[in-house]
This record gives C-alpha cells, structure tokens and sequence, in this order.
C-alpha cells in the first residue's frame, strides 16, 4: 500500500503543480510582454517628442523669419515716410520763408513810399505853412486873390 499511496502522492501532486508552473510560466509571459510593451510605448513617446521638437523648432524659425521679414518692412516704411515729411516740411519752410521775405519786401517798399510821401506832404505843409507866415508878418492877410506861393 506504500507503493500504491505514494504512486498516488506522486500523481496527485503531478496534478497539484502542474497549473502552478503553467501558471508562473504564463506571468513570466505577461511580464516579458508588459516590458516589451513599455520598451515599444516608451520609443513611441520618444518619436513623437523628437517629431514635435522637430515641428516646434522649424514653426519657431519660420515665425523668427517671418517677424525679422516684418520688422524690416516696417523699419523700412517709417524711414520712407519720415523722409517724406522731412522732404514735405523742408518744402513748405522753403515756401513759408520766400512768402515771409516778399511780404517783408513789400512791406518795406510800402513803408518807403508811405514815408516819401509823408515827407512830401510835410515838405508841402512847411511850404504852406512858411509862406502863410510870411504873408502874414508882411502883412499881407491871405485871401482868396492872395494865396500863399
């Protein structure tokens, strides 16, 4: 009965270890697997930050570009009106000044003509004015036959 007991030790024990094995096989499996999926998920990850670096880094240099591209243009646009109005007011003082000298000229040919003629009459009314005192210490009263000369 040893033999026989033993031998069905032996076959129930066959049994009792077989799922164990089957089954330590089978999460040694899983964990093999689970590391090849992290090895495979993790150069996904690595890819896909390479390809966005590679993106972000030629996006920013395009935008780089862009921005210098604009900030020329509008370096250049306000060179090219500040010119313009340097040109346009330079224009306009010219102007301005060649009015303000004419008008001065005028003004002064004016006044000379004002004053030659101011003299004039000044001279005319001391003439008057000398002959009427004349005539008046020579007694001779002014008249409308005895005008003053």
């Amino acid at each position: 009965m040893k033999t026989k007991s033993l031998f069905l030790a032996v076959a129930l024990g066959v049994f009792a270890l077989a799922p164990a094995a089957a089954l330590s096989q089978s999460a040694g499996q899983d964990i093999k697997n689970a590391g090849h999926d992290t090895a495979d998920a993790s150069k996904k990850v690595a890819n896909k930050t390479a390809e966005g670096t590679k993106t972000a880094a030629k996006d920013t240099a395009h935008g780089t570009k862009v921005a210098a591209n604009k900030t020329a243009e509008g370096t250049k646009t306000v060179a090219h009106e500040t010119a313009h109005g340097t040109s346009v007011a330079a224009h306009k003082t010219e102007q301005g000044t060649k009015t303000a000298a004419h008008d001065t000229a005028h003004g002064t040919t004016v006044a000379a003509q004002k004053t030659g003629e101011a003299g004039k009459t000044v001279g005319r009314d001391t003439v008057h004015g000398t002959k009427k005192a004349v005539h008046t210490i020579d007694g001779k009263p002014e008249s409308d036959t005895n005008q003053p000369r």
